[in-house]
C-alpha cells in the first residue's frame, strides 16, 4: 500500500507542471486576433499588414499537405489581385524546401526553419491547418486548407 501512494504521488507531481504548461497555453480560434509571426522567408518578406491572410502549416513529407498545395496555388492565383495573401509555414530548411518546389511548385509565400514555439503558439497538432485572417488581423476560420470556402475567402476580401 505504502507503494501504491508514493507511485501516486509521483506521478501527481511529474503530472502537475505540464497541466499547468498545457492550461496556460491559450490556442487562437476564430475570433481571435492572429498571433505575432516571426517568420524566415524563403524569398521577398510579403507585407501582411492590414492585408486578407491564409496561414498554413505544412511540411514535405506530408501527404495530404502535398495534394492542398495546387489548391493553394489556385486561391492565390484567384485572390492575390484582391490582396489575399497566403503563407506557407515549415520547420524544414532552405534546401528541403528548395529541392521540394522543384516538384510541387509554391506560388505563394514560405516561411522555412519555423521554430517550434510558433507551432505550440498556434495550438497545431495535425498538418495541414490553415487560419484564414480578416484584413484587422483577426481569425476569422481555422481548418484543412481543402475545407475552405470560397465565400469564407469572399468574406475577408470585403
Amino acid at each position: 500500500m505504502k507503494k501504491i501512494a508514493i507511485a501516486v504521488c509521483i506521478a501527481w507531481l511529474v503530472g502537475m507542471p505540464a497541466a499547468s504548461v498545457h492550461a496556460q497555453m491559450v490556442v487562437p480560434k476564430a475570433g481571435d486576433p492572429l498571433p505575432t509571426l516571426s517568420l524566415n522567408y524563403l524569398g521577398k518578406q510579403p507585407e501582411l499588414t492590414g492585408r486578407p491572410l491564409l496561414v498554413e502549416f505544412w511540411a514535405t513529407w506530408c501527404p495530404p499537405c502535398r495534394k492542398s498545395i495546387p489548391h493553394l496555388n489556385e486561391i492565390y492565383a484567384k485572390y492575390k489581385p484582391k490582396g489575399l495573401e497566403i503563407v506557407g509555414i515549415t520547420d524544414e530548411d532552405e534546401a528541403t524546401v528548395t529541392k521540394f518546389q522543384k516538384q510541387i511548385p509554391m506560388e505563394y509565400n514560405v516561411a522555412i526553419n519555423t521554430p517550434n514555439s510558433i507551432y505550440k503558439q498556434f495550438g497545431i497538432q495535425v498538418i495541414p491547418t490553415a487560419f484564414l485572417v480578416d484584413k484587422g488581423g483577426k481569425i476569422v476560420w481555422t481548418g484543412h486548407p481543402m475545407d475552405l470556402t470560397e465565400s469564407q475567402i469572399q468574406s475577408v476580401l470585403n
